[in-house]
């Protein structure tokens, strides 16, 4: 026999669910606002509290992946963060423009451009790597208040929604162990 007070109360609970996902869709978009109020409040000068001003995310994401990988190529950037690399190229000229960022070339290969961070761009790395510890420390904080059975049906349930196809139901549905 069906339980349909119980079916209705999962369908509630899904409907719900969804929303609660899309809310934290557009809170996630908001707080690129937030993150780049951090980034100039906790700039270590007023010099770097403008360059920040005048960059947008997509070039923190870049100067990211250049202080990490750096010497590195915009193919390279483009390749692991899926960038294009027309993306890469505006972003990365505009870089250089403000001196965050400067590019150099390999001795025997005037074809191939590596972009290194400037003194201006490590502090600007630097910024942004302390403002994700303080994210880091945050989230880690707030997933205290969890029982280890809690976390991992956490862990679970979001690890297999990466591996599901929203259009195509029922094609990657296998569960992830």
């Amino acid at each position: 026999m069906i339980d349909h007070s119980e079916e209705e109360n999962k369908d509630a609970l899904i409907k719900t669910l969804l929303e609660v996902v899309q809310d934290i869709q557009t809170k996630l978009l908001s707080e690129d606002d937030e993150e780049k109020q951090w980034l100039i409040k906790n700039s270590p000068s007023p010099v770097i509290a403008n360059l920040v001003k005048e960059m947008t995310v997509m070039m923190l994401y870049v100067l990211d992946a250049i202080g990490k990988l750096e010497p590195v190529n915009g193919i390279t950037i483009s390749k692991k963060f899926g960038f294009s690399k027309g993306s890469i190229s505006k972003i990365t000229r505009k870089m250089v423009d403000k001196q965050i960022i400067q590019f150099e070339y390999l001795p025997d290969n005037k074809k191939e451009i590596l972009f290194r961070t400037t003194s201006l761009g490590k502090e600007i790395y630097q910024l942004h790597l302390a403002m994700h510890r303080q994210i880091d420390s945050s989230v880690n904080h707030y997933l205290k208040r969890y029982n280890e059975s809690e976390l991992q049906f956490l862990v679970n349930a979001l690890r297999e929604a990466l591996h599901t196809s929203w259009l195509y139901s029922g094609l990657n549905e296998e569960s992830i162990d």
